[in-house]
């Protein structure tokens, strides 16, 4: 039986009461601690990002070895003294290698500019870790220069504050509206066509309004002339910033991998000169041409230990920066400009991923051609991975890479890994074998018949489509001229390098040209025969990059003889020289169309450009039913079968001899065959849209020049299967 606890009254009732009271008060508010984040700040992402839920700005800079840290805060009124200054603790605000804060914008005040201040424990040959220099972020979006700007200060000991770049708060409410704009993707159409953002437009004589030449907003108004010409993609030299004052006209010496460059920008206002470039990209997009940007992540302009301080080597030289083991020269220079980034270092590769989706998510655009890019395959200690470099993997794996048209110049200063030899086993590479043998062929160079055979069918040598290596002839971007080298006219006028302008005694630029001037130099007191050779040289370019399976690309200018006099390596010369002239459109419109109705001709007829290589449809011939390939040949002949990518046939017939040589049409009979171009021919019969029908299946060549002809399509299964002499078959149809 259960015994009862005697019950006190008064105590319960007591109890009641307090309860009673207890009830009627009101609970006092719990205060409110900030969290870690708000407190402390957070390590990624890193840069500067607005924080909207809290009205703040996070603040995360990467620097591994550093001791100190102090983030600096500018006002318009005041670009020397910071209107706040918050120096990091290491116990509060840093995590592994990443210093961060978190500003309230209540705080801010007036201040609308950022940078760094950093010290450490200082290697003399490295000249870094200076306290006194103000630093930009490396993730900067927007980059501010003073109107004091100086780079001689980031060159010597000693503050540079009020004369740095410095990064910019932007404004957080900013949107962009990307709708009726979708981005495009070529693939058997895909003609690149390279130009410079600033060269493009810069001449007076362009077409542009003054107020926009040489400016994002200024190439909007060329693209009613690209769509004319018929290019798709458009590949942007350098458009991250750079050094105003360092003289690099082309852009190749980045000093940021996220802002765009604000010196081609039509407006002053560092908020509205990230808008220009967005709007430049929709209008590519809304006219169906692709944007691909040539990006520079293997070096940077701070150059070597002589070099500027301007922002890697102030946080981290070590950290950033690949080293010699040479105290006389510390960094390595695997970039031919005096340091080379260390992509054996996992922020090093995050940042440039970083940087990639940036660009990508951000500003839309739709590929990257990468400069050197065999520095990605480096390890910390300059020696190459010729395996599987991690930063290949670690963009393949990237969800917002995967579309994303990838393309590699394939070799650095001391590296060449055209092909399989490159470790992007997808990426598109720039086929300088390409460009050489198909400029020694035509200049007239003996035993070149087996290589540019070799280069019209794709280059199976260099990437070979076996069962296990198994790439696309597309890999292969195929061009005779870029940026870097003479122009298409001065390949043809010149057998030497004029490169005096440029400061360095003629001594830059490449000495292997594989040019010539067709029997006179230069362009003073020519005769018309060299003139009409010169303009059917160029045609036959045209030609041959237009015929060859694989994705074509030229400069800007070589559709109607652009020159620069000469020079072939004009990456000062911010002028006459390194522009555009726009007369010569006015005075070459006979090239003008002819390259405009090649890329036409490229596009009806899908069957040149294919993901695989053309294998069993096409035979190859010479001036009869084989092809010589003895080493004093100059000629060859190719019939591409078109059934089974329903296209028509083509039949061409090429003469790089000096004198006349008769071809043998080897297949079909006269009548079946319309001759589309002839080189030899002047303007406009050099091309004919409709096709003018064969006498004969005898046709004479004229010196130096290209015949195409072309056969209606017949469906796969009218096709006879015949042994015919030359055909090829298997991947060793060139042996």
């Amino acid at each position: 039986m259960k015994k009862e606890t005697p019950v006190n009254n008064s105590n319960l009732e007591a109890h009641v009461n307090n309860s009673a009271d207890t009830a009627h008060s009101v609970a006092a508010p719990p205060i409110r601690r900030p969290t870690w984040e708000e407190a402390e700040g957070n390590p990624l992402p890193l840069g500067v990002n607005w924080i909207e839920e809290e009205q703040a700005f996070n603040f995360a800079v990467h620097s591994e070895h550093a001791e100190s840290v102090t983030l600096l805060l500018y006002s318009p009124a005041d670009l020397v003294n910071p209107l706040l200054r918050r120096q990091l603790d290491f116990l509060h605000n840093k995590s592994g290698r990443i210093w961060h804060c978190r500003v309230p914008v209540t705080k801010l005040g007036a201040a609308c500019y950022y940078a760094y201040s950093v010290s450490g424990e200082t290697i003399p040959q490295l000249h870094s870790f200076d306290p006194q220099k103000v630093l930009l972020d490396p993730y900067a979006k927007f980059i501010f220069f003073p109107p004091a700007f100086d780079r001689t200060l980031a060159m010597r000991e000693g503050s540079n504050a009020g004369h740095a770049p410095l990064g910019v708060l932007t404004d957080r409410r900013s949107t962009f509206d990307w709708s009726g704009a979708r981005s495009p993707y070529h693939e058997s159409d895909a003609v690149i066509y390279e130009l410079h953002v600033r060269g493009f437009t810069k001449n007076p004589n362009s077409g542009v309004d003054p107020s926009r030449a040489g400016t994002y907003a200024g190439l909007v108004e060329k693209i009613p002339y690209l769509k004319e010409l018929g290019v798709t993609v458009v590949e942007l030299m350098p458009v991250f910033q750079r050094d105003p004052q360092e003289g690099d006209y082309w852009g190749y010496m980045p000093l940021n991998f996220f802002a765009p460059h604000a010196q081609y920008a039509s407006t002053q206002r560092v908020d509205e000169q990230g808008l220009e470039f967005k709007n430049m990209v929709k209008a590519f997009h809304q006219a169906g041409i692709g944007v691909v940007l040539d990006v520079v992540y293997n070096h940077t302009c701070e150059g070597d230990y002589k070099g500027p301080i301007y922002s890697f080597k102030g946080l981290d030289s070590a950290g950033y920066y690949m080293l010699s083991s040479d105290p006389a020269n510390p960094y390595a220079n695997y970039s031919g400009t005096g340091n080379t980034l260390n992509f054996g270092q996992a922020h090093v590769r995050k940042m440039v991923i970083d940087s990639l989706r940036y660009w990508k998510r951000g500003m839309h655009v739709d590929g990257f051609r990468f400069d050197l890019a065999s520095v990605f395959s480096r390890n910390a200690d300059g020696s190459l991975n010729w395996g599987e470099a991690p930063i290949f993997s670690e963009i393949a794996a990237d969800p917002e890479l995967g579309r994303v048209r990838l393309i590699a110049e394939p070799w650095d200063t001391a590296a060449y890994q055209l092909g399989r030899g490159f470790p992007g086993l997808t990426w598109l590479q720039w086929n300088g074998r390409f460009r050489d043998d198909i400029r020694r062929f035509v200049k007239g160079d003996a035993g070149m018949v087996p290589e540019v055979m070799r280069r019209i069918y794709g280059s199976d040598d260099l990437f070979p489509d076996n069962r296990v290596d198994a790439y696309h002839a597309y890999q292969s971007v195929n061009y005779v001229t870029s940026h870097d080298g003479f122009t298409l006219y001065d390949l043809v006028s010149y057998d030497r390098k004029r490169n005096w302008q440029n400061g360095n005694n003629n001594q830059d630029g490449t000495d292997a040209n594989y040019s010539w001037n067709c029997g006179q130099e230069g362009d003073e007191s020519l005769s018309p025969a060299v003139l009409a050779l010169r303009r059917k040289q160029v045609k036959n370019f045209c030609c041959l990059l237009f015929l060859s399976n694989g994705t074509p690309m030229f400069r800007a200018g070589d559709e109607f003889l652009n020159t620069q006099l000469g020079n072939n390596n004009p990456y000062n010369q911010d002028n006459e020289i390194g522009w555009l002239d726009w007369s010569q459109l006015r005075s070459n419109q006979d090239i003008f169309q002819f390259f405009k109705k090649m890329i036409a001709f490229r596009k009806n007829h899908p069957s040149l450009s294919r993901s695989r290589f053309w294998r069993e449809d096409v035979s190859w011939y010479g001036v009869g039913p084989t092809v010589d390939l003895s080493h004093d040949s100059h000629s060859l002949a190719f019939c591409l079968h078109g059934a089974s990518q329903d296209d028509d046939d083509i039949y061409v017939m090429i003469n790089a001899y000096w004198e006349e040589l008769e071809f043998n049409v080897q297949e079909g009979t006269a009548q079946e065959w319309k001759r589309i171009v002839d080189t030899a021919l002047p303007s406009p019969d050099d091309f004919s849209d409709d096709g003018i029908p064969l006498e004969r299946t005898k046709y004479l060549l004229a010196p130096r020049s290209i015949v195409i002809l072309c056969r209606p399509r017949q469906r796969l299964n009218e096709v006879v299967k015949t042994d015919v002499p030359g055909r090829a078959s298997g991947t060793t149809h060139l042996r």
